[in-house]
């Protein structure tokens, strides 16, 4: 990392997931080794081969917007505005001032979007005819729109798009951000992803392409990354959401600062729809950039936050990876997966995972993998099974994902006193 550059830090963070409304209660919730799996309520689900997911519980939107918005704004545009008017009242600006308009941007993704509205949509249109469908089906289904409505309410002028790359879609808008910031585009972003896609369509498709675990007798325990009977992957929900600020714009301001994001890799496997190739080769290569990018060797790293989802293929195959990039020092890491509480969140897992990266470093605590019962002897680094472990975390990395080789990993690293 060149001396010279603008520096980024993370100034405020906000997040919706199964095991917590509010990053608060989520983190206590890793730490206290919680899981948001559960039977589906959203729908009913008795006819499927999966019958669970890590659903969003007990959230109410009308904290964050009014009740002509809640109406015509898909649920996943609502976890968006929740994570985000959160982020920035954690950073201080949650007046909507502070700031010049015109330096803030807005980058949020979703690996889906509205899927839930166009279900609803498609139903209108077969039993009432096309006339029936909203005038709002399109706004509300497309997976920008999140990206829209947050720059909206907070008059952010600067960069405003959404990323979709599947699973790795808000690992790279807080990436994109990072770089709008370093680049001078702007000098504050909001940044992350969100997905509500438990819903009939997306719940059967991903179990009929067998990627989902099938543990419907016991859903808190069903993702369960790094172990040997990991059966798939958990279907859950919700954003994460950062507020991203050049270094010497928050010094200024005396606004608290969680990490330093100093690097960011991104790559493609150029390999297969959703299969990874042998020692997820592209992901290496990922990792291998963002330390590069931030000025950090692999020694310097105590923790890498894994994409870890509980399927068959990946773990092991990260694993391998994370051993080719860090060598020897590989033994002397702390790895977890914090899927394992939250489910796959989707387009909105690297958000969220970005989050408790940068508040292990903050508190120096690593959240544990839970689940794992029966280490996978292919998964032989230290996946911090079931408990929290206290440690100065200096520097971590944010591994994601996604179908279509998608590969993001963010270095983050302790402010230097």
């Amino acid at each position: 990392m060149a001396a010279s550059r603008r520096r980024v830090v993370i100034t405020g963070a906000g997040c919706v997931t199964s095991v917590g409304n509010d990053l608060a209660t989520t983190w206590q919730a890793l730490l206290d080794g919680k899981s948001g799996g559960g039977p589906i309520t959203r729908f009913d689900a008795t006819a499927f081969k999966v019958r669970f997911a890590c659903e969003v519980k007990g959230f109410d939107p009308s904290l964050y917007m009014d009740r002509k918005e809640i109406k015509r704004s898909d649920l996943y545009t609502q976890y968006a505005m929740a994570a985000s008017v959160q982020a920035m009242r954690d950073a201080g600006f949650g007046d909507g001032t502070g700031y010049e308009q015109e330096r803030m941007g807005v980058v949020i993704g979703s690996g889906i979007g509205g899927i839930a509205t166009f279900e609803d949509q498609c139903e209108v249109y077969r039993t009432q005819g096309p006339n029936r469908i909203s005038p709002f089906f399109i706004p509300m289904f497309i997976g920008d729109i999140a990206a829209g409505v947050v720059s909206m309410r907070f008059q952010a002028k600067g960069p405003n798009y959404a990323t979709q790359s599947a699973c790795a879609t808000s690992a790279h808008a807080i990436g994109d951000a990072f770089r709008m910031i370093v680049y001078g585009d702007a000098d504050l972003m909001i940044a992350g992803g969100s997905e509500a896609a438990v819903s009939p369509v997306s719940i059967g498709g991903f179990g009929n392409m067998q990627a989902l675990s099938t543990r419907n007798e016991s859903p808190e325990t069903a993702s369960r990354p790094f172990d040997q009977t990991r059966d798939g992957f958990v279907l859950g929900e919700g954003a994460g959401c950062v507020v991203m600020e050049e270094y010497e714009h928050a010094r200024r301001r005396g606004a608290p600062i969680y990490a330093e994001v100093v690097g960011y890799g991104a790559t493609g496997d150029a390999y297969h729809l959703t299969g990874q190739p042998e020692d997820h080769e592209g992901l290496q290569r990922a990792m291998r950039r963002a330390l590069e990018d931030g000025g950090l060797s692999p020694a310097d790293v105590q923790y890498v936050n894994a994409h870890g989802t509980s399927t068959p293929l990946n773990d092991p195959n990260e694993i391998r990876a994370i051993k080719k990039v860090f060598g020897p020092h590989a033994t002397g890491l702390n790895v977890s997966s914090t899927k394992s509480a939250t489910g796959h969140m989707l387009g909105a897992a690297g958000g969220v995972e970005a989050i408790f990266t940068a508040m292990a470093i903050k508190h120096g605590v690593i959240p544990p993998t839970i689940n794992l019962a029966t280490p996978d002897p292919e998964c032989d680094l230290d996946c911090t099974a079931n408990v929290p472990v206290k440690r100065e975390v200096h520097a971590a990395l944010s591994n994601s994902s996604g179908f279509g080789g998608h590969n993001v990993s963010i270095a983050l690293r302790r402010l230097p006193e």
